[in-house]
């Protein structure tokens, strides 16, 4: 029988902050003395308008946005943006551009190419999706309708670093950041649009983030459904239908969290030594542990790295399910082992499985 919290390392829906969760069971049947859970609360309710104003609020402070952004709650996953971003964007006349660095970029780019024209203008695939490759100037100067990045690849374990994401584009930038949005201090200038589902740094699944330029998104687009245009959402505050309410509620419980908590730079900080831990563990396993993103590239959320054979893989995983990890499988598309490092990855969870990987590769090695 397990005891306590299990040390998670799922890729998504991931670990959760746990004085979160203790807030939220606090207030599960009764929510600010309303009688009701907040699942209950109707999202006309002055009581769920709160909720949802705060959620908002977190997101402007925390990036210190300007009115030039909106802010959106939407449903469907970052896979329902592929397609709402070229629905936006795309004319007959004109096509997108694609950086793609891993399998979500790819997703990304096929969906687009179903609405319509789009390139890639950089990719890594051909090396295994081990680095993160900018985008050639000549194909800005080609003038796209937008350039698409996904900013970390949670399956090949590859990032952009801080350092490395554009200042400066000739055009509209879009990202996915699903996956590292919270985990860190961002300049959103650059960008017309970002989207992220909630369930990896910020909060469960069931919500997606949106924040956008609203010169890019609040246009008219008749010819797109109206579920799937942005202006429908901005003109109702993300309330024209029922929104993902008890998603919304912890995600603001979670950027509190955020902000109570040091805020951004904290978060950078934190994930920069937890996954720091991880790499040096395969870094000092004399090749026994074989990372797959090169040095530079490497995801500070998602550590993915093989062992010499998959029977030796096989029998890791089963000896870490022993000792109650969980999620440590690398994805089904492409196997090996992946420890994900979201915000609320604790540091002890982080101590034991490095040393659990010590331990294995001094047994095994």
């Amino acid at each position: 029988m397990m005891i306590g919290r299990a040390p998670n390392f799922n890729a998504g829906p991931a670990a959760m902050p746990q004085s979160v969760l203790e807030h939220a069971a606090q207030e599960m049947t009764n929510y600010a003395d309303t009688g009701m859970s907040v699942m209950e609360l109707s999202h006309r309710s002055t009581a769920y308008e709160a909720i949802h104003d705060e959620a908002q609020a977190h997101v402007r402070t925390l990036y210190g946005l300007s009115d030039e952004y909106v802010v959106l709650f939407l449903q469907g996953g970052a896979s329902t943006q592929f397609a709402m971003v070229p629905m936006h964007a795309l004319t007959p006349q004109t096509h997108g551009a694609y950086v793609v660095n891993g399998s979500w970029g790819e997703k990304a780019l096929a969906e687009a190419r179903i609405v319509g024209n789009a390139d890639v203008c950089a990719s890594t695939k051909d090396g295994g999706y081990r680095t993160i490759r900018p985008w050639d100037a000549q194909w800005t100067n080609r003038a796209p309708a937008y350039v698409h990045i996904t900013t970390n690849e949670t399956i090949e374990g590859v990032q952009w670093s801080t350092e490395a994401l554009p200042k400066h584009v000739d055009c509209p930038l879009i990202a996915d950041m699903s996956s590292d949005l919270f985990s860190r201090p961002l300049d959103v200038r650059p960008f017309s649009l970002i989207y992220a589902g909630a369930q990896k740094n910020i909060g469960p699944s069931g919500v997606t983030l949106v924040i956008a330029r609203k010169s890019f998104v609040d246009v008219p687009r008749p010819h797109v459904p109206t579920m799937l245009r942005y202006d429908t959402h901005i003109k109702a505050n993300s309330l024209y239908n029922t929104p993902p309410t008890f998603a919304i509620y912890m995600m603001s419980l979670v950027l509190r969290w955020i902000s109570d908590n040091g805020g951004l730079e904290a978060m950078d900080a934190r994930s920069r030594q937890r996954a720091g831990h991880v790499y040096r563990a395969i870094d000092d396993s004399g090749g026994f542990y074989v990372g797959h993103a090169d040095a530079h590239s490497r995801s500070q959320m998602n550590v993915t790295f093989r062992l010499p054979t998959p029977e030796l893989e096989k029998q890791f995983l089963q000896e870490a399910k022993k000792q109650n990890f969980v999620g440590l499988a690398g994805h089904r598309s492409v196997g090996g082992i992946r420890v994900s490092n979201y915000n609320a990855v604790t540091e002890q969870a982080i101590d034991a499985v490095v040393s659990f990987m010590r331990h294995f590769c001094q047994m095994h090695g």
